[in-house]
C-alpha cells in the first residue's frame, strides 16, 4: 500500500501547501485581485449613497445631521453598548420588511461616524423604531425595560434621568463632525449648549430613538437603488 501511494503523482494543491513562500505569493495574488475587483469600481461611482436629489425621490432629501440632542443620544447609546444588541440595519428580506419595514439605504447612515448597522440581535432591530411608541413607553422601558416588555434580558438604566448633558462638550462634538463631513453650520455650533441646556441624558436618549427611521417617508413599491 504505502509503494503503491509513493508512485501517486503529486498534485499542484500538496505542492503549493508544501512551499509556504509559492502559499504566501498564491495567496497575495488571489487577495490582491479579489480587492481589486471590489475597490476599483468604487472609483467610477460619484457616490455610493442614494441620490438624495433625484427629481423622482423627493422623499430622501428628508435626511438631515442630528440636532445637538439627538446627537448627544446617539454618543450615550454607543457609550452604554446598546449597539450590542440592536442592529440598525434591515436587510431586504421578506421577513424583515415584514417585521419592520422598507430595508435600510445607505443614505439613511449617511451621517453616522461610526455608522450603527450591527450584526447581532438579543433585541429588536431599531432601525425604524422612531414614533412608534411614545416618549413616556421609551422614558419607563430604558429605566425598567421588564415593567413594559416582561420577557426582556435589557439592563436598566435609570441613571440617565439624573445625568446631564454638558453643553460645552456638545460644541466640541459638532465641530468634530464637522470636521468628519457632517454640513453643521456655526449656527448649529454656536446654539448647541443651548439646545440642550437643562436636558438630561434620557432627554437625550428619547430624542435620538424617536428620530430612528423617521427621516424618509417611504413611498411603497418604489426601488431607491436605481
Amino acid at each position: 500500500m504505502s509503494e503503491h501511494n509513493s508512485n501517486k503523482p503529486v498534485s499542484f494543491q500538496e505542492k503549493l501547501e508544501k512551499n509556504i513562500w509559492a502559499l504566501v505569493l498564491a495567496t497575495a495574488m488571489i487577495v490582491s485581485v479579489g480587492g481589486i475587483v471590489e475597490i476599483v469600481p468604487l472609483f467610477y461611482l460619484k457616490t455610493t449613497f442614494e441620490d438624495i436629489n433625484h427629481p423622482e425621490y423627493e422623499e430622501l432629501k428628508g435626511v438631515r445631521p442630528y440636532t445637538a440632542l439627538e446627537l448627544a443620544g446617539r454618543d450615550i447609546y454607543q457609550r452604554e453598548g446598546c449597539y450590542l444588541c440592536h442592529s440598525q440595519m434591515i436587510r431586504p428580506f421578506r421577513d424583515e420588511k415584514d417585521r419592520y419595514g422598507h430595508y435600510s439605504l445607505a443614505v439613511e447612515s449617511k451621517y453616522d461616524h461610526p455608522f450603527q448597522w450591527g450584526s447581532k440581535r438579543t433585541g429588536p432591530d431599531i432601525a425604524r423604531l422612531g414614533g412608534k411608541y411614545s416618549d413616556e413607553w421609551h422614558r419607563q422601558h430604558l429605566r425598567a425595560p421588564r415593567s413594559v416588555v416582561p420577557e426582556s434580558v435589557m439592563p436598566n438604566y435609570p441613571w440617565l434621568d439624573n445625568a446631564t448633558i454638558d453643553g460645552v462638550g456638545m460644541e466640541k462634538r459638532l465641530k468634530a463632525m464637522r470636521v468628519l463631513g457632517v454640513p453643521y453650520s456655526d449656527e448649529d455650533i454656536r446654539t448647541a449648549a443651548e439646545d440642550v441646556e437643562g436636558k438630561t441624558e434620557m432627554d437625550a436618549m428619547v430624542a435620538y430613538l424617536q428620530m430612528l427611521g423617521t427621516m424618509i417617508k417611504f413611498q411603497p413599491g418604489r426601488d431607491y437603488r436605481d
